[in-house]
């Protein structure tokens, strides 16, 4: 009989051994993830104001100001290497987005990543800007914005498939509604930890675009921001079912405007921008998309301004 007493006791108790010496492994809740992550961002500078702080800067003027221009920072050309190796600008070194930060690591310049229209630097941008580079920066349409003979990857995403499309509408912008946070799951619980992992998990996912006739073949399949200021949604109009989240930031919360049960799709003049936003939000926890080219690919047309510009000065690159 005591035999079986203790038997049961040990039945009990053993459970609760398990539990214990388990619980130091088991990773944080995923919601504890996303609060922790992004409370040390903030902490950090790193919430979306800051990452979207000069964070782009055009081709010099001339080719007289190349030298200059280019002496100022460490290049990173995340393009193919066919395309690096027919030419670059001088100095550069060839990358790609998945290994940019480790290609990165040393570097104590500013870095300039380019790419062939500025918007998967956008992405590689990020992540090095969260990861310590805090002044990295895009050149801005990437090397279509270099020379007219490079301008095709640009040149080619213009268009106007929103002109006259039911779904562009000048109505009033979504309301605007509360919605959970994101979840996602680290093998650390250090805060500091997690956001390294979350930077590797989107430049490993690669580049995240979405065309506009994708998304204005059915704008409700998505939940869609219009990264605009006010003024601009009233003068061009807008995605139906769009919702404008400008300003943006952890530490005012905006970010609970987003639905993280769908895929978020962020859009904005060139797709530049939306990809600064769309890579941020990967790192979130979000399912998210950049509309590539912007509005430039919607309503290219009656753009009057933030519209894309063969380059009028061809500026010079090396092959070797």
């Amino acid at each position: 009989m005591k035999t079986f007493k203790r038997t049961l006791i040990w039945i009990a108790i053993l459970p609760l051994v398990f539990v214990i010496s388990c619980k130091d492994n088991d990773p944080a809740p995923a919601d504890d993830n996303y609060s922790k992550m992004t409370e040390y961002m903030v902490a950090n500078d790193l919430d979306l104001d800051n990452i979207l702080d000069a964070w782009i800067v055009g081709a010099p003027a001339s080719e007289a100001d190349v030298a200059t221009f280019a002496g100022a920072y460490h290049i990173m050309d995340i393009r193919s290497a066919d395309a690096f190796n027919t030419g670059h600008i001088d100095g550069a070194v060839n990358s790609s987005l998945a290994t940019i930060v480790a290609d990165a690591a040393g570097v104590t310049k500013p870095i300039l990543v380019v790419c062939y229209t500025g918007q998967t630097a956008a992405h590689a941008t990020v992540a090095l800007r969260l990861s310590g580079h805090a002044d990295a920066k895009v050149l801005k349409n990437g090397m279509s914005g270099w020379r007219a003979d490079l301008a095709t990857p640009w040149e080619s995403g213009v268009g106007n498939v929103a002109v006259g499309n039911a779904n562009w509408v000048k109505t009033a912008t979504a309301e605007l509604t509360d919605h959970s946070s994101p979840e996602f799951t680290t093998t650390s619980t250090d805060p500091a930890e997690m956001l390294v992992e979350r930077v590797a998990y989107m430049t490993n996912k690669g580049f995240q675009g979405i065309t506009a006739t994708d998304v204005l073949a059915d704008p409700s399949a998505y939940f869609i921001n219009n990264y605009w200021a006010q003024a601009d949604v009233d003068l061009y109009g807008h995605i139906a079912t769009a919702a404008r989240i400008n300003p943006l930031t952890l530490a005012n919360d905006e970010f609970r405007y987003y639905d993280p049960a769908q895929t978020v799709v962020t859009y904005c003049w060139t797709g530049q921008t939306s990809s600064m936003v769309t890579a941020y939000l990967t790192v979130l926890g979000y399912e998210a998309k950049s509309l590539k080219f912007g509005v430039n690919s919607m309503i290219y047309d009656e753009l009057q301004s933030h519209k894309f510009a063969q380059p009028t000065v061809d500026l010079p690159v090396v092959t070797d």
